[in-house]
């Protein structure tokens, strides 16, 4: 199984028109106030910090660059060529390796595998995204790339992050000029219950060895000035605990 076409689309026209740069689109906060906090939660329960890491849904690579320069071996992956064409573009210097991946596809996650062998993952924010058929595949996705001897970290938005951003998008002032380009590529984030992600990685076959909730940083502030933080969960998982 495969992301629908829709979808894949909509990602690619939404990257196609985002500037270049760190902070031009409202999830690419900086790696210190994001993947800074998470890897201090996450590099503890590494039972191997020499696997490769695997920046799931990386984007324009800012957290796969600062995971760069903290791991011999990263990989970014992501379902969009524009967005890895940004990757590249921002990572001259070749810090990482770039892949195009349908991390739902069971094929292109299992070719992946073979070439990397197990894996650890950071994955911050996709799973809210993704269409609601394709979250179990994506889940199942994220447990063969760690096969037996790596870790996932996920972190995503929380069901109490649904009001705000709905609370943003109706603004009598309009939306905040970074959420205009989400919603108009039809990438708005869905709703995914607080219970379904740990869910999704049990039917997996993966152990959820710790959680807990942080804040998501946005590059976005509010008409008074107050940078927007979403709530969101995080989880770290296992094939084993």
């Amino acid at each position: 199984m495969s992301v629908t076409s829709r979808y894949r689309e909509a990602w690619e026209g939404f990257w196609r028109e985002a500037p270049d740069g760190q902070g031009a689109v409202f999830w690419d906060a900086a790696a210190a106030q994001t993947v800074g906090l998470h890897l201090a939660l996450f590099e503890p329960k590494l039972r191997d910090p020499g696997l490769q890491m695997i920046d799931l849904g990386c984007g324009n690579g800012t957290q796969t660059r600062f995971l760069a320069d903290r791991f011999s071996h990263v990989v970014g992956a992501d379902l969009s060529a524009a967005a890895l064409d940004h990757a590249r573009h921002d990572d001259p210097a070749g810090q990482a390796v770039y892949r195009l991946l349908d991390a739902a596809d069971k094929t292109e996650v299992e070719t992946l595998h073979a070439e990397l062998g197990d894996a650890n993952v950071y994955m911050r924010g996709v799973l809210h995204q993704v269409e609601p058929d394709d979250r179990q595949p994506l889940a199942e996705g994220i447990a063969t790339l760690i096969g037996e001897r790596g870790h996932a970290f996920l972190v995503e938005l929380s069901e109490a992050a649904r009001p705000i951003l709905g609370g943003l998008a109706q603004d009598p002032a309009g939306p905040p000029p970074k959420l205009v380009p989400v919603f108009r590529h039809g990438i708005a984030p869905g709703e995914v219950p607080d219970d379904e992600v740990p869910e999704l990685l049990r039917a997996a076959g993966l152990t959820v060895i710790a959680s807990g909730e942080l804040p998501l940083i946005t590059t976005e502030f509010t008409a008074d000035g107050a940078r927007i933080e979403l709530p969101s969960k995080w989880v770290i998982a296992s094939r084993t605990a």
